[in-house]
């Protein structure tokens, strides 16, 4: 690892630059899950937006929990340093899940 600090993005703000330098390591390791679990639900957000005008959301795998709906997406939530898989949907302006079950420590 390098004595010198990271070049930032270039398309990050001066403003964002200088407040993150500002943070303990601490918090940048929170920021840093923040962040990615940000990209992870806005990401998820336009699947589901795309994905409402399929005709396929109807057909229904046999994997599926019958109170989970065919349009859900599994997601990975970290909770107390343990990952987790988690069922995922819209439903009207909410984002609702249903725990699936533990992430295996070889995935």
């Amino acid at each position: 690892m390098s004595y010198e600090p990271p070049t930032p993005p270039a398309d990050l703000s001066t403003d964002t630059v200088d407040t993150l330098n500002d943070y303990s390591p601490d918090q940048l390791q929170h920021v840093a899950r923040y962040a990615e679990e940000l990209a992870e639900h806005k990401a998820r957000e336009a699947r589901l937006e795309e994905e409402s005008g399929d005709n396929e959301k109807d057909k229904r795998p046999d994997d599926f929990p019958a109170d989970v709906p065919a349009k859900a997406t599994i997601t990975i939530k970290e909770i107390n340093d343990n990952r987790y898989y988690y069922w995922q949907w819209r439903d009207g302006e909410k984002i609702r899940s249903q725990y699936k079950g533990p992430v295996s420590s070889d995935e």
